[in-house]
């Protein structure tokens, strides 16, 4: 701000940091993208997955979710008269059954949408797992559309794959990420979708139309804040490391059934051998009773009931602030 890039920037985004979104990804996952036709910057993630909805979906099209899943997916469908066809990731794995995949694509499918590492549940895709959902977009002749925020945040021996690496997925994806995750900026809104020349020209007339450009200090910051990243992913990884360990094993003494999340910030606890209230129900008396704020799961579902048997909790908090609620749960 001081050096004074307060005027708009380029539609598509800066130049450094559509540079350094470029970099990273040859870096990290060998892939080349050229970052003037293929780099497009957006007000965050949830506008680039908006863009990307609109600018690909026509009425009667079929936009395959997996369920639960991040709750701008279905809206964005609808509004574009998209319909909604859902594939379960079942607990406590959170994985998908083949068959019920399989079953869900048709003539109409126009793109999947899959989100790795995945929010709510913390499931991190394996390869086969991948392969199995590209080898469907590619045999109906579809589009994947990956939301890939968490791609930095993952623990233990889990490592994020992203799709476009898979043998003929590149020409099919659209891989979209943003720094308000890896770098705890979600109130800096800048986000990305990364495809074709063909598919960003059509991503960027509706990003033009919509919010035109971003913050330009804020790209330049970020921009320049790459130069650092794997230094900095360091300490990230062992930051939320210690704060998932704290969480989840100051649950597991209080008597909740956590399930480890293999990446991202979210850990999903069943609840059915503690209560037979709802999810939500549940989630109210938390707050009311025990000063703790979770999500009911049961919202990022739209046929599976499932959800009704978690909560969600969020460990991206300070440490104090996670055991001053284990505390209050200790009066459950």
């Amino acid at each position: 701000i001081d050096k004074g890039f307060n005027q708009t920037t380029n539609a598509i985004g800066c130049e450094e940091l559509r540079l350094s979104i470029k970099d990273y990804i040859k870096r990290k996952y060998n892939l080349d993208y050229d970052h003037n036709t293929e780099i497009t910057v957006t007000c965050g993630a949830t506008e680039a997955m908006y863009d990307v909805i609109s600018a690909m979906v026509n009425p009667g099209d079929e936009v395959i979710v997996f369920e639960p899943f991040f709750d701008i997916y279905v809206p964005a469908i609808l509004m574009n008269h998209g319909k909604v066809k859902t594939v379960t990731l079942h607990g406590p794995n959170f994985c998908f059954d083949q068959q019920e995949l399989e079953n869900a694509f048709s003539k109409k499918t126009k793109m999947v949408i899959l989100n790795t590492p995945h929010n709510p549940t913390g499931h991190v895709f394996k390869k086969d797992e991948l392969e199995i959902v590209c080898d469907l977009v590619k045999k109906y002749d579809a589009y994947l559309v990956t939301d890939e925020v968490y791609e930095f945040l993952t623990f233990d021996a889990h490592v994020h794959i992203p799709p476009a690496t898979i043998d003929g997925m590149r020409e099919r994806t659209i891989m979209i990420s943003s720094s308000g995750k890896t770098f705890g900026l979600t109130g800096w809104r800048t986000g990305w979708a990364i495809t074709t020349p063909k598919l960003s020209n059509a991503i960027r007339l509706v990003h033009q139309n919509n919010t035109f450009s971003g913050p330009h200090p804020l790209q330049k910051a970020i921009g320049e804040s790459f130069a650092k990243l794997d230094e900095y992913l360091l300490e990230y990884r062992k930051m939320y490391l210690r704060k998932r360990d704290i969480l989840f094993n100051g649950l597991a003494n209080l008597g909740f059934r956590p399930l480890k999340p293999q990446g991202t910030y979210f850990i999903m606890c069943p609840i059915r051998h503690m209560t037979d209230k709802s999810d939500i129900e549940f989630a109210k008396d938390l707050i009311v009773n025990k000063k703790v704020a979770t999500i009911p799961p049961s919202a990022f579902y739209l046929n599976s009931n499932e959800g009704n048997d978690y909560i969600r909790f969020c460990f991206a908090k300070k440490d104090e602030t996670l055991y001053q609620a284990l505390e209050n749960l200790s009066r459950l």
